[in-house]
Formats: structure tokens, sequence, C-alpha cells
């Protein structure tokens, strides 16, 4: 289908030069899109299309995802140059080890299955998942340097106009370039946090609270939406209709539910479902073929060439599947590699049609199950679905779901090219164009917080253990879960959400009073309204904590029935959800004027 470009966007309103670079670290495939902001002009989302050692294959946008360190940690082969013929030989020569499908080793602990560890390749001796992202991201930072340094009339001149440092690369002072990274739709703060920390580590940006800010995040399926809407897939969707986008990468299939509600033709998207990810991306397609052939060539002295056989399965027979009927080959070898009990013939392995489907079927049946729960959802008006990522170029895959959701009453497009690219251009295409202005809690919030004990109150009376003695003298009682969001609710980007809490001491410098820590905790089961930890313990986990100093928070002191002294400082938990990533600050008022703390988000990494 025609995939013509509707942006409308407007002239960049700053008064300075900026860059806007979005780096998509995929499972297997990784890409790099950006956008130049010059005051006056309306921009354009480009991408990086040259990379080191793939100057050959002009217009290329993926590098592959790897890494190689030699046994001292050093890193010696990245991206297209660690895929050559030499690096391979040499990096058996020098015993180096292969970082690949890293990236996974960052999920989170709530969306992955069990097993999945034991699929996912070991990261290098004394290296952690940041450290390894650290060391891609750098590489992608220097690929983006050179290649507008390169492309651009008087690149060196445009590049250094981005940073307030004559050498940015040797630099953090990098204050002209805003970078926007992707991740699965399953992820969360934790994992966004050491993502930020592996772009300080790879001194993109200093480790400051400006700094912070210059790293962004957004959803994979949020970006893949913003991508469908630039390049027309979503032209014909009018105010009121529902848009399913399925983001079927290399490691997770991301599905996102969306809404067009602007009203007037104007471009705007409220999600309505919580954004779902499943770990059914292509390399475990790949994984069911290597099992596979592992059986099949148990008792073949071709069993020793697994990992070729199958590397070459994945590069050449699972992207041109699209016949069930047909019987597919994978070219391994030459003329004498030959044995015909493993059907091997002339250096080709032959594997019955169905055969193969099989190895697919875990993932289509993923995409199908997600876009019938949605279907099937209260209320649901879904008429679209978009199918974007690396893997839903698969022409089998695109197929199969479009025959198991025939009938449907759905529109399901892909687009003619640029697939590769859907998540990094609309990434830039989400710090541009903003077009989702509400999202869908994914869990409930809340704080675990004690109540007064109430000796009259069955709940109270079997948890009796919990029950102490607060400074202002009261019995009270933990283990109480106090609401402040519920899941599956809209919320826009603009609502705070406040829960007033209290401390109290007998000394007015008690550090209680003078360093706010709040844990927000958060339950993910499916009780309606839970008000107990101990109702379901498993599914009640701190969220993260936040610090400020509250020495500025008045004390009011107070006394208890027996006459003591003692302390109180009050505030509200002011939480902003609604964003792609959560804000959260104090509140608290001082002599009729409001008052906002500068708060640190700590997540437990």
């Amino acid at each position: 289908m025609s995939t013509a470009k509707t942006s409308s966007r407007k002239a960049y309103s700053g008064s300075r030069r900026k860059l806007v670079l979005a780096f998509d670290v995929g499972t297997t495939f990784s890409g790099i899109s950006y956008c130049i902001l010059d005051p006056g002009q309306i921009p354009g989302v480009k991408a990086v299309t040259r990379f080191p050692a793939q100057e050959a294959a002009s217009g290329s946008s993926k590098i592959p995802t790897i890494i190689y360190y030699d046994p001292k940690g050093k890193v010696r082969a990245v991206g297209a140059e660690a895929a050559q013929e030499s690096i391979y030989d040499a990096a058996i020569d020098g015993k180096w080890y292969k970082a690949e499908w890293f990236k996974l080793h960052l999920r989170s602990e709530f969306t992955s299955s069990k097993n999945l560890h034991e699929s996912i390749p070991d990261l290098p001796p004394k290296k952690t998942v940041v450290d390894v992202l650290a060391d891609f991201l750098g590489y992608l930072f220097s690929c983006a340097s050179t290649y507008i340094r390169e492309t651009y009339p008087n690149g060196d001149s445009l590049w250094n106009s981005f940073a307030s440092a004559a050498d940015s690369l040797k630099s953090t002072q990098t204050d002209g370039i805003q970078f926007i990274l992707s991740h699965p739709n399953g992820w969360e703060g934790k994992e966004q946090a050491q993502m930020r920390q592996a772009a300080v580590n790879a001194k993109l940006v200093p480790d400051t609270t400006e700094g912070h800010k210059r790293v962004s995040f957004v959803t994979e399926g949020e970006a893949s939406l913003h991508f469908a809407v630039e390049n027309g897939l979503l032209a014909s969707a009018i105010d009121g209709e529902e848009i399913v986008v399925v983001d079927a990468g290399g490691g997770t299939i991301d599905v996102s539910t969306y809404k067009r509600s602007g009203g007037g033709g104007q471009k705007i998207f409220e999600e309505v479902a919580v954004p779902k990810c499943f770990f059914h991306g292509s390399v475990f397609v790949t994984l069911a073929a290597k099992d596979f052939i592992q059986k099949k060539l148990s008792d073949s002295p071709f069993i020793d060439d697994l990992d070729h056989i199958t590397s070459c399965f994945d590069k050449t027979t699972k992207t041109r599947f699209r016949k069930a009927e047909d019987p597919q080959y994978i070219k391994f070898g030459s003329a004498r590699d030959n044995d015909p009990d493993v059907h091997v013939r002339f250096g080709q392995m032959r594997l019955a049609g169905n055969e193969v489907a099989e190895f697919f079927e875990p993932s289509v049946n993923c995409v199908m199950e997600a876009v019938l729960e949605q279907i099937i959802r209260d209320n649901s008006n879904i008429k679209h679905m978009v199918l974007v990522g690396g893997f839903g170029s698969s022409d089998w895959l695109y197929q199969q779901v479009k025959d198991k959701l025939a009938g449907k009453e759905l529109t399901i497009t892909r687009p003619e090219s640029s697939l590769n690219k859907a998540v990094s251009n609309g990434a830039i295409s989400f710090h541009l164009d903003h077009y989702v202005r509400t999202r869908v809690a994914k869990v409930t919030y809340g704080c675990r917080i004690h109540l007064p004990y109430d000796p009259k109150d069955p709940e109270h009376i079997k948890r009796s253990k919990h029950r102490f003695t607060d400074p202002d003298g009261s019995l009270r009682i933990n283990g109480c879960f106090r609401t402040v969001l519920k899941k599956d609710t809209q919320v826009t980007e603009e609502q705070d959400f406040k829960y007033s809490l209290y401390r109290h001491a007998h000394d007015a410098k008690n550090e209680a009073l003078n360093r706010a820590k709040v844990r927000v905790a958060c339950y993910r089961g499916d009780l309606e309204n839970p008000e107990w930890v101990d109702q379901d313990a498993n599914n009640f986990t701190t969220l993260f904590t936040l610090s400020t100093n509250s020495e500025d928070v008045p004390r009011t002191k107070k006394y208890t029935w027996a006459g003591k002294s003692f302390y109180m400082v009050k505030y509200d938990l002011v939480i902003k959800f609604g964003l792609t990533e959560l804000q959260a600050y104090l509140e608290w008022s001082d002599k009729g004027v409001e008052k906002r703390s500068a708060a640190t988000i700590i997540y437990d990494v």
C-alpha cells in the first residue's frame, strides 16, 4: 500500500541548533535515526544509512547487535564489523567473547517467562548488561557522529555546533544533543534507570540532573504508532476508531492499542489498554529451528555444523519462508556435503514446509491471541491493525495473521519498506510530534502504610501482631496498602496523583523529618481493591524510593495524651503516571504557599 508522508510539523521555534538522536538497540539488529533542529526550519526525520564494514551496502539502516570482547574485557569489534569472516577467525584465535542478544538480559522480571534465561547467551565474563549496553551506545554515537560529519557539507562544523566542547566524542558536554532510547513495552522504571546509567557510562551525557534530562524514553509500541502515522498507514482512521500496533522484533512482540481522539483532523491518540510485551520475537523461531535440527542431526557427522546450519537458516530460510506446502532448504555447505538419512544433499538440508511452519507457530499464535484479546475488550472499537518491526517483514507471519484474523473487520497493513526503521524513526517523531497524550496504568500503584488500630475490626484483629505505638502515642497497625492509581486507568500527561503522608519524631532534628524517603509500591495481581499486603504478598513489590531533602517542610509541635511532645511534618506524594517515564516529587504548604521539592527516584537495580 502507499505510505505517503503525512507530517504537518511547524518550524522549530528554539533559539539554537540542536540534534535529536534516537537509538533503537534491538535484540538482533540496531539502528539510528536523527533530526537536526534549526531555528525557523521545519524538522525532518532521517536515518543513519552508512556504518563501518557496511559501506558497500548503500542505504542499509541496521547493524547486528553484536560486540566482541577480548579476554581482558576490551572491545574488539562491534556491529557489522563483528559479523565479518575475518573477525570470526580472529575471535577464535584470540579467544574473544561474543555478546549477542544482550538486550534480553535487561528484561523485566515481571514480563519474562521462567525458562527464558536458559535460551539467552551468557554475557562475557565480568561484564554486566549495563557495561555491554554502554559500549554499544558509545559505538552507535560514534557512528552517528561519523555519518553526520561525512554526509553534510562542512560536516565537522555542523557536528561541533551541537556541542559546547571542541571534541564532543571525548566530552560529556554535548548539551546540544537530546537522546531518545526506545525499549519494549514491558520494561519499566528499573530498566529505564539501567539504560540511562549506560548512557552516562558511555559518556553520552554527564551524571547530573541536567544530563539525565537529556535522555528520554519511549516504548517500542508508541514509537511504532508514530511511525505508522507519519507514513500514512493510519490515514483512513477516523476519530473514535481504535488501532492495534504490533511491533514484531527480534526478541519481543509488543502490542499496543490506541484510539484516535483529536477531533477536527488533529493527530491525537489515546492509549486505551495496557501495552503488552511477549517474548516471541524472531530469535525464538531460530531457537526452535536449532532444537529441531539438533535432534535431526544427533547421529550425523553434520551435528558439528549445528551453529553454522542454524545461522544459515536464520539468514535465509527463515526470511524467505512463505508456503508450508513447499519443502524448505538450508544452504550451508558444498556439493560434497551429503547425508541422505537426514536429508542433506549437495550442501543443503531439506526440511518439510510444515516443520518450518511449526517454528513460527508460537509467534503467530501470540500475535493472533493478543489482537483478539483487544478486540473482545469492553467497548472495543478496533478497526485497524499495523504490523511493523524486522520480524514483521516475514511474509509467512503477515499472511498467517491476516488469515487467522479474517472476518474480524480489521484493516491489516504493514509498510512496503522501512520496517527496520519503524522504531528509531518513530522515536524521533515521538519527540517532535507528540501524538499520544493519554496512557494507561500498567499496574496498581500505591504505598504500604499503617493505620490507627481498630480493636473491633476483624481484619485488624487477625493482624494484631503488626501493632505498634507511634511517637504520637497512638496504637497503629502495619501492613496496609493504600491505592494511588488503579491498573487500567487512563491517565493524561498533565494529571497529578497525590497522597498525603505524615512523619512523626520526638526530636525536631530527627533524620526521618529532615530527609524524606517514600517507598512507592505496586500491585500486579488480580484483586480489585487490594488493602492488605498479606492478601497476595507475592504480587506486591517496591517500585522505587523517592528521596528528597525535607528540611524546609514546616514542623508542628504536638503532644501525646500523656503530655509527651513530638514533632510532625505533613506533605503530599505527587506522581505523574501519564508520561513515558514516571515522575515524582513532594509537595507541601508553608504559610499558605504551595511548595515542591526536587526529588530523586531510586530504583533497586
